[in-house]
């Protein structure tokens, strides 16, 4: 992204609410797609089941990763995400890499050093998933955008990983860690500068349960050097903290406010009832742009999308934050389809934005 371009998105935020997409998962499922679309003729022989691993579905069914984003450009998302949520070589390894624990071994920093970092192939196939994924992103954003007249923008989308630096996982050794911070950083370094290689417009560290871990990923951002704008999204429990290092959303943004992050914000793991008071809170806490994504709603087998809310249900929501002055990006997490970013961006349409607090000098 150019520097003028930067400027354009920090602008339009300040004029208007601008709608992200909604949940890629959720909306693979209306494909239909079986393990042999998830393997394709490359990973025909993969050890293990692949279906699970959206990501891959970049490399082995392209047209449905292009078509997703499509519509939710066309339902009005001004930002979509990359299909990148697991595209690091520490969460493929779960594809790719045997786990050691079926021999009688275990996951710790020497299996993932010797198995996983220093895995050559995993490496170029991350690498691959993620420029792929921009690509795939990139070419919906700007056709879409040469339709409507109106910029679209792709955000490199970064995940909380499988493995924890905080969690203790040996109750009878509680210092012992799977991984290192280094080497969640190395991870991480690999996914951004893949990401920034293939164009993204800015990066997402997202779905983040555990702090530490997403402060490895903004180390590895800063070390790029990389001037595009970065958005910092936290996954919070009904106490309002992070899943796994327990951060209050204030202690969330003092954590990361030296980072000036173009918007920090919530998603996922609650529906909007559930996450407003919560987003005041980190709202009051934050002198920048403010995001929100939810779910929608809780969990529900027995509901199509898996999740209760429907499209009509996050409009009245997310329209109602945007009149309590709570929005500068909103859009959906889990169980959000296309229709239901559409219902948002109508509900949003005309409403003003947050207005950014200045700190007291």
């Amino acid at each position: 992204m150019s520097s003028n371009s930067a400027q354009a998105l920090r602008d339009t935020l300040s004029e208007r609410i601008m709608v992200l997409d909604g949940a890629m998962g959720t909306t693979i499922r209306e494909y239909g797609l079986t393990e042999a679309d998830a393997r394709g003729e490359r990973f025909r022989d993969n050890q293990e089941d692949l279906l699970n691993n959206g990501d891959i579905l970049s490399l082995t069914r392209p047209d449905v990763i292009s078509d997703i984003h499509k519509r939710f450009y066309q339902a009005g998302s001004d930002i979509c995400e990359t299909n990148t949520f697991s595209g690091t070589t520490l969460a493929q390894s779960e594809f790719f890499v045997a786990d050691p624990r079926k021999s009688g071994g275990r996951k710790d920093p020497e299996f993932f050093e010797s198995q996983v970092l220093r895995n050559a192939e995993l490496q170029d196939l991350v690498r691959q998933l993620n420029h792929r994924s921009v690509e795939l992103a990139r070419e919906e954003a700007d056709r879409i955008a040469t339709e409507t007249g109106r910029p679209r923008y792709v955000a490199g989308a970064i995940g909380p990983l499988t493995v924890s630096l905080t969690n203790v996982v040996d109750p009878n050794d509680t210092s012992f860690r799977a991984v290192t911070f280094d080497q969640v950083k190395e991870s991480y370094r690999h996914q951004i500068d893949a990401l920034l290689e293939a164009g993204c417009d800015l990066l997402m560290v997202e779905t983040i349960f555990d702090s530490l871990n997403a402060k490895a990923a903004l180390v590895a951002i800063r070390e790029t050097g990389t001037k595009i704008p970065v958005i910092i999204s936290a996954a919070v429990g009904r106490g309002g903290e992070t899943m796994i290092s327990a951060q209050k959303v204030e202690a969330l943004w003092n954590t990361f406010a030296h980072v000036k992050p173009l918007a920090i914000g919530l998603n996922c793991s609650l529906g909007p009832d559930l996450m407003e008071p919560f987003l005041r809170d980190l709202g009051a806490a934050a002198p920048t742009h403010l995001s929100c994504y939810p779910n929608a709603g809780l969990p529900n087998p027995l509901a199509p999308t898996g999740f209760d809310l429907k499209p009509e249900d996050m409009q009245n929501h997310l329209a109602a934050f945007a009149d309590a002055g709570l929005l500068n990006l909103a859009g959906g997490c889990c169980g959000n389809t296309p229709a239901h970013i559409e219902a948002i961006a109508k509900a949003l349409e005309g409403k003003k934005p947050r207005v950014v607090p200045t700190l007291a000098t």
